[in-house]
């Protein structure tokens, strides 16, 4: 039997055991560094199975399957485990019950593929020529993240990973089919916060105010400029300000507005000659209109590079696995991800699971409406566990273009 052939197997007789998981996943959400149900859950899971692992990151979790002499390659795969801060809004049976968290981002079925992956290779194991680490990583919504906890606890360097695959759930794209693309992927993400101090007062006598809500505004319609002005149009850049806090009335003007937003954009080297543009802009017209303002940039996940090289293979190997009408070459996506830190020092893939329903506008990600077509599990853990296998006797040389 041809080893794709034997994966979809396996694959198919997990589904249903797989699905259930998701579900309960689904159901008990946790916020970033607090997924300690979720870390046990797994855990227990991988007991059952035989598979050793150590924990990692305070909530994370690694298992490791090899060969008896470590041969071949060290694959890693990765899941991230968290939930997000939001009230979930579906009718699913299987719902959200902790009030104000959701899986509204797919990393329930992140888990739960990961973990068919693991009962997959564990089937599979007298098969495997090398060692396979599976990251189940804590904290991808906040920032620092939990991936450059797990790089600094250095867990992945005994042995060390040569290659590193990560998925994401991609509703915009139907059911049964990935995708995915070479070179730049998806943008680096800074949180920026903004203190605009004047003189308030009535709102009938602005001459005797500094207002700072004027300033504001105008700060904030002007650094619309660092992207239409400052960056060249090649490189994709957006600056979005979804936060604006003055706490005055309809005829009080308050002393201090309160601003916050992200910048991203795919290009380092601008990235950090936009971070000096926006100070200066803003503090400028700040202090021409009698202000001042106060401006803290929290530098966070970089750019994110798919390795060229072994990207090529693995679109490759995609193909045998599913057929060529399946794949799509994506375009890039301006969200951000801290498998950006993994692809900073391992060569790396990252590619986009479909997850939505056939001729239907799906919800995006990160709304209280999302709702996963399931049928992408059978696919999603049978893909990742033929790329694994596929990869680990590959003679590619590592990437880090």
């Amino acid at each position: 039997m041809l080893l794709k052939d034997e994966i979809k197997r396996i694959a198919s007789d997990i589904t249903d055991d797989i699905l259930v998981k998701r579900r309960y996943l689904h159901q008990n959400p946790e916020l970033s560094f607090k997924e300690f149900n979720t870390s046990a859950f797994i855990k227990r899971t991988l007991d059952e199975w035989g598979i050793p692992w150590i924990p990692v990151a305070d909530t994370g979790v690694i298992a490791t399957l090899q060969d008896n002499y470590k041969t071949g390659k060290t694959i890693a795969l990765r899941a991230d485990m968290d939930a997000l801060p939001i009230q979930e809004e579906t009718k699913l049976a299987f719902k959200s019950v902790r009030q104000g968290v959701m899986h509204a981002c797919g990393h329930d079925l992140h888990v739960a593929s990961l973990l068919g992956v693991a009962y997959i290779l564990k089937r599979l194991e007298k098969k495997i020529k090398g060692t396979v680490k599976l990251i189940f990583q804590p904290a991808e919504e906040i920032l620092p993240g939990g991936a450059i906890k797990i790089l600094q606890e250095g867990v992945l360097l005994n042995p060390q990973v040569d290659i590193i695959l990560g998925q994401h759930a991609m509703p915009s794209i139907e059911s049964g089919k990935i995708g995915i693309r070479k070179g730049m992927f998806m943008a680096s993400m800074d949180e920026i916060r903004m203190e605009v101090k004047g003189k308030g007062g009535h709102g009938a006598e602005p001459h005797n105010n500094n207002d700072p809500v004027v300033a504001a505004s105008t700060i904030i319609v002007t650094l619309q400029q660092i992207v239409s002005r400052y960056n060249n149009p090649r490189t994709p850049t957006v600056l979005s300000f979804g936060k604006i806090n003055a706490n005055g009335s309809t005829n009080i003007i308050p002393d201090t507005v309160f601003l916050e937003g992200t910048f991203r954009t795919m290009d380092e080297e601008w990235r950090e000659k936009a971070h000096k543009k926006i100070k200066k802009i803003a503090n400028s017209i700040a202090r021409g209109l009698g202000c001042e303002c106060n401006i803290y940039i929290k530098k966070g996940y970089p750019c994110l590079f798919n390795c060229e090289a072994l990207t090529d293979k693995v679109h490759s190997h995609m193909k045998e696995y599913m057929g060529k009408t399946n794949i799509i070459e994506t375009d890039i996506w301006m969200a951000s991800e801290d498998f950006a830190y993994y692809a900073q020092n391992f060569s790396s893939c990252f590619y986009l699971l479909g997850t939505g329903y056939p001729k239907m506008t799906n919800p995006a990600l990160h709304t209280s409406g999302l709702e996963i077509n399931e049928e992408c599990l059978e696919t999603s853990m049978g893909l990742m566990s033929y790329l694994a296998m596929m990869n680990m006797d590959d003679s590619l040389t590592v990437c880090l273009d």
